[in-house]
């Protein structure tokens, strides 16, 4: 047994594979025609083991990423969203590498003592997270794959292994490529513990039923039945899901809540921080339901929250402590309030710093909030009996997933 952030692994007995779907909101494995777009998951949801988990928050891809790999919450690993307010510096930084993280991650701890271990995510804003204090395993993303080395990497050659080209950022194949790699790696013996780590790309653009989502999750579940039939055991799980944003007539529901407390209070009275923006924010226009305020005057921090929480849209303020306490999030990397959008509003900044011409006509789908905690949780195998009972008493989050997969799965 290995221990990683108080809990105890078993190595792998046999090929282990965890997935995060990226944005598979649960609504997608139940849509009517959910059994004819994913037979080979719907048929391990029947003979494994299925149930709903809640994601880390905020329900943002950084977050809930590493609380996976590091089976603990944001308190424990410190990533609190994609982007975020240095206090000491006052400078906003986009999390691109392992920096800010304050704990090892099981792959890290099973590549030490000995398990052949891979991380293939299709963002490379993740590599490094995932990578971090491997020792010789395979740590590569599909955006970055022609450029892999084995210094770097520990793999090259990764678009021959596949047997295509580096994908193109926005395009649903970032993530297929990262299930081929998966397969391949698998195929040829190459490791024995995987995390393969998608894209929402097209959870953020399409709803479930929609052709484009059923067209992408066929292709996904195919991949995942091949590697079922490579012998692994399978675990399924997502960073967070995902809700329509938009008003009736299409365009974007937001808050622009630095231009609303500004207006209230006094120019540059507040500076909010949007945790949701990343590298790839033509999809969302780095909008989501979940933003850090801080404020720049000496003002009465009750009285800024009480106006942010009478905006119609805004279902939640809680000071910072309070939100680090009941979310288990890091104190010192907390606003001096957040607030909280409903389902289907998202909170921005200003106006001004928000690009939503990438959305090319879409609606706004987007993430961030308590609505879309709620996530799927599969293993192709059933659970033991001391799991089994588990499931049962536990409040399942998803970064359970390995534990479930390395100690519970028959």
């Amino acid at each position: 047994m290995i221990e990683v952030n108080a809990r105890t692994y078993s190595k792998p007995t046999r090929p282990t594979v965890v997935i995060c779907l990226d944005g598979c909101d649960p609504r997608y494995l139940n849509f009517p025609n959910a059994k004819e777009v994913f037979p080979n998951i719907s048929r391990m949801m029947r003979s494994g083991f299925a149930t709903l988990a809640d994601a880390a928050m905020p329900t943002f891809t950084n977050p809930n990423n590493v609380s996976i790999v590091t089976g603990a919450p944001p308190a424990v690993h410190g990533i609190s969203g994609n982007y975020y307010l240095d206090r000491e510096t006052g400078k906003e930084i986009m999390i691109v590498d392992a920096t800010p993280m304050r704990a090892t991650t099981i792959l890290a701890e099973m590549s030490r003592a000995g398990v052949r271990v891979a991380a293939v995510t299709a963002k490379d804003k993740l590599r490094k997270m995932l990578g971090h204090r491997m020792e010789g395993g395979i740590c590569f993303s599909s955006e970055k794959a022609g450029s892999a080395t084995m210094a770097d990497n520990g793999i090259q050659d990764v678009e021959a292994l596949v047997g295509r080209p580096t994908p193109e950022m926005y395009s649903p194949d970032l993530s297929l490529f990262v299930l081929d790699a998966g397969i391949k790696l698998l195929e040829q013996d190459r490791a024995e513990l995987l995390y393969l780590s998608l894209s929402d790309l097209v959870q953020h653009a399409h709803g479930p039923g929609e052709a484009e989502a059923d067209a992408f999750h066929r292709a996904v579940d195919q991949k995942v039945g091949r590697i079922a039939e490579l012998g692994a055991v399978v675990g399924l799980i997502a960073d967070h899901g995902m809700n329509d944003k938009a008003n009736a007539d299409g365009t974007p529901r937001v808050v622009f809540l630095e231009d609303e407390l500004n207006r209230r209070f006094g120019a540059q009275a507040a500076r909010v921080i949007c945790p949701i923006t990343d590298p790839f924010v033509k999809h969302h226009g780095a909008l989501g339901s979940f933003v850090r305020v801080y404020l720049r005057k000496g003002l009465d921090l009750a009285e800024v929250m009480e106006a942010a929480a009478a905006i119609p849209g805004i279902a939640l303020v809680l000071d910072g402590p309070s939100a680090a306490s009941r979310y288990q999030m890091p104190l010192d990397r907390e606003g001096d309030f957040v607030a909280i959008g409903d389902t289907h509003t998202t909170i921005g900044s200003t106006r001004t710093e928000h690009d939503l011409s990438g959305l090319d006509g879409h609606r706004l789908r987007s993430h961030g909030g308590l609505s879309e905690q709620i996530v799927p949780f599969i293993l192709s195998h059933q659970l033991n009996d001391s799991y089994r009972k588990l499931a049962k008493t536990r409040r399942m989050r998803n970064f359970d997933i390995f534990e479930f997969a390395l100690n519970g799965a028959q």
